[in-house]
């Protein structure tokens, strides 16, 4: 009885205390969950901030601490061969504001109205950076010195009205010059806003010429103020490196010069390129593409192309606008492709003469055209056919019936192997950007009225460097080179970061071919005069080119559009330096090669070949026309002055009555011919005399000697001085009034045309 009792309190005490301790113990338990997911979820957030996102966090929290401030490099210059300068980076600075030394919004006021007068900004935008509350904030990038001059007497004047000090600062900065403008502006090219290089050598070698650019690193404060500048922590920039081209500018301005004449003459349409090499190492000594642009103004059109946008529709014109720049910008000598026509015709005949198939006695015959399986005949220059005649003969005559000829002796497989072999397959590699690629037959799969107009330099497109690079390989004993226009690259120390070398990529042809074909090209320009790019006192090489623009029409005078072409090299016999001469659609009086570049070419090589002091040797006729330069006849008794002028090769015309000789014309060291007449001034009264200038075109050389003699006047000849050239050009336009004795530079050109 007792131990039920006993039973039953212990059941009674289970029974009161059992639901309190189970909602004890599953609270005790619901807490511990909760405790367990939070942290839980805790743990895992950190993890994923820590493991995750901590990169970019930790980047995130020292952009809120840190403020970074970039200081311009010095970007590299750009020198020719002979460390002319061609670009250079000079000093213009950064106008910086620190607002947050502000005191009062009248500071704030005369700061913004003083700054916006001086940079030719607008007010309310200056003095809405006045409200920021940091130590730098820009306000113009890029001020030149003048405008810096006045923002120093500036600072002067607010410490004085305003006692407002450290709100202004000037940063050095860098802007980009041309001293040169437009020469070789194809080449060089030029920089965007922030200095980056957008085009030419300036684009290529971009990695060498930026430099690297410095940092100020300022902290903030709690409140995200800029802290004052003990807190912040400079890095120096270092300058780019410099650049010098193989492009020298005294030849590139003569090409130029001559390029823009031949322009205008011949009423060219699509622009027109020259490029001059170095045959025996690949370097361009110059490179042209005419019309060029202002390097300094890169982005100001010509009138005729703004005429011709403004015609456009409204919604056409920036297209049309954007398209003109990209003209203007275009290298033509590397980006733009056309067929090379009959220069092609020295690696055909190179070819023909490697593989053995041809020689002296070699024949072929013309009747004026040649019929090719079932296609319609096709036609040489000269429609009534030059018979039979020798491999030498056909190169001189151009003769295209007997060029594919010589081009089925060699086969189409050998043809095609040369024609990679010479280069035109692949990029010639030179550095600067935007070479084009040739277009050929794939895979040099071609038919037999392909292979026929193939061997004359027809249906197929290259670009001028793959020609002038053929060219020089043709000349220098069948190396072909990788063309080049950097010889080397410095630090801003002088040390050589880069030096470049010439690279032979193959030699696809012998010495022994190379020197025969040198032999015939300059057999060529001598039996055909200049017509073939004759050069008195030099022998030359050289072959011309007018290739037919098919499936291209533009507003030519002719029934079809053209390239003239001409390509050559001298001397002959030791060759040095080739050259190409390129005009795209020309549209004045003549269209052939002979008529158009051969003349341009002339010009130029006249001037080139003593420059780069190739020695001349004159025949006796030549020296008739070549120049002399007039001595210093100043100060000289008349006696004294007739004999130093006669011994100089000079004859005499003494004007006035006094005993010494005041003044002469032509002046010291001025270029006129041999045997040219010095006019010696004793006295002021003699010198208002004064001649009508005459006409002195179309005149050979000897014509123009005695009119211009006949008028007490000298002249300078320049071109085709030989028994064919005819005057086309006098730089003192007829009718103009000259003092006795002024040089006139009067042009010459061939009376004859080769048509090929």
């Amino acid at each position: 009885m007792e131990k039920s009792n006993k039973s039953m309190n212990n059941s009674r005490k289970y029974a009161a205390k059992g639901p309190n301790q189970r909602l004890r113990q599953r609270t005790a338990i619901l807490i511990l969950l909760i405790l367990i997911m939070g942290f839980g979820a805790a743990i895992l957030r950190l993890s994923y901030l820590t493991l995750v996102q901590g990169k970019s966090l930790q980047e995130s929290a020292v952009d809120q601490q840190l403020a970074d401030t970039t200081i311009s490099a010095k970007r590299g210059s750009i020198y020719d061969k002979n460390g002319k300068v061609l670009a250079e980076s000079a000093s213009v600075w950064q106008v910086v504001m620190a607002p947050v030394n502000f005191e009062n919004d009248e500071q704030r006021k005369a700061v913004a109205e003083g700054l916006s007068e001086i940079l030719d900004l607008e007010y309310e935008d200056v003095y809405e950076k006045t409200q920021q509350k940091s130590y730098y904030v820009i306000v113009k990038r890029k001020v030149e010195a003048e405008a810096r001059e006045k923002i120093l007497k500036f600072i002067d004047k607010l410490s004085e009205d305003y006692d407002c000090d450290g709100v202004i600062n000037l940063l050095d900065d860098y802007k980009r010059y041309y001293p040169q403008n437009d020469l070789a502006s194809c080449v060089i090219g030029f920089t965007g806003s922030d200095d980056q290089g957008l085009e030419g050598v300036e684009y290529q070698y971009d990695k060498y010429l930026a430099g690297t650019p410095g940092r100020i690193i300022t902290a903030h404060n709690a409140r995200g103020t800029d802290m004052p500048f003990q807190y912040e922590q400079n890095v120096d920039s270092e300058d780019g490196n410099n650049i010098y081209l193989t492009i020298d500018s005294t030849v590139q301005s003569i090409c130029e010069k001559y390029m823009k004449q031949g322009i205008i003459e011949n009423n060219v349409l699509n622009r027109g390129v020259c490029i001059a090499m170095d045959v025996n190492t690949g370097a361009i000594l110059a490179m042209v593409t005419v019309d060029g642009y202002n390097l300094n103004d890169p982005y100001t059109l010509s009138a005729k192309d703004k005429q011709k946008i403004s015609s456009q529709p409204k919604d056409k014109r920036a297209e049309a606008e954007s398209a003109a720049l990209s003209a203007m910008w275009r290298n033509k000598a590397i980006t733009d492709t056309y067929m090379p026509g009959s220069v092609f015709k020295m690696c055909t005949a190179s070819m023909a003469l490697e593989e053995g198939v041809v020689d002296d006695t070699t024949r072929f015959y013309c009747s004026g055209s040649m019929k090719i399986a079932d296609a319609k005949p096709i036609h040489c220059h000269n429609t009534a056919g030059h018979n039979s005649q020798s491999f030498v003969r056909a190169i001189c005559n151009s003769c295209n019936p007997a060029f594919i000829q010589i081009g089925q002796l060699v086969g189409k497989d050998k043809f095609y192997q040369y024609y990679q072999g010479f280069g035109f397959s692949d990029k010639t590699g030179i550095d600067l950007p935007g070479e084009a690629e040739d277009t050929f037959w794939k895979d040099g799969k071609m038919n037999d009225v392909d292979f026929a107009v193939a061997s004359f330099g027809q249906n197929f497109s290259i670009t001028p460097i793959q020609m002038i690079t053929a060219s020089a390989a043709v000349a220098n004993g069948g190396y072909v080179l990788q063309p080049y226009v950097v010889s080397k690259i410095t630090d801003s120390k002088g040390n050589v970061v880069k030096s470049v070398e010439k690279k032979v990529k193959r030699q696809v042809i012998s010495k022994e071919t190379s020197d025969k074909m040198n032999e015939i090209l300059a057999y060529n320009t001598a039996t055909a005069g200049t017509t073939a790019g004759y050069v008195a006192g030099y022998k030359v090489a050289g072959k011309t080119g007018t290739s037919e623009k098919i499936g291209s029409k533009v507003q030519s005078s002719f029934s079809e559009d053209y390239i003239a072409s001409f390509c050559g090299y001298a001397p002959a016999d030791d060759p040095q330096i080739a050259m190409l001469v390129f005009f795209d659609t020309p549209s004045g009086d003549a269209y052939y090669g002979s008529q158009v570049s051969a003349p341009v070419f002339i010009n130029i090589m006249t001037e080139v070949l003593p420059y780069l002091e190739i020695k001349a040797e004159y025949t006796e006729n030549e020296l008739e026309y070549v120049d002399s330069s007039a001595g210093d006849y100043v100060g000289l008794t008349v006696s004294e002055a007739k004999q130093a002028a006669e011994s100089d090769g000079f004859t005499t015309t003494v004007k006035g009555e006094g005993d010494k000789v005041i003044s002469q014309i032509p002046s010291v060291s001025s270029k006129i011919q041999t045997g040219g007449n010095i006019v010696l001034y004793t006295d002021d009264t003699s010198k208002s005399e004064t001649i009508i200038v005459p006409n002195l075109v179309g005149y050979t050389p000897s014509e123009v000697n005695s009119v211009a003699s006949a008028y007490g006047l000298n002249v300078s000849f320049m071109g085709a001085t030989n028994a064919q050239g005819i005057s086309t050009n006098q730089g003192i336009s007829e009718g103009t009034s000259v003092s006795p004795g002024t040089v006139i530079t009067v042009s010459f050109a061939s009376s004859t045309t080769i048509n090929d």
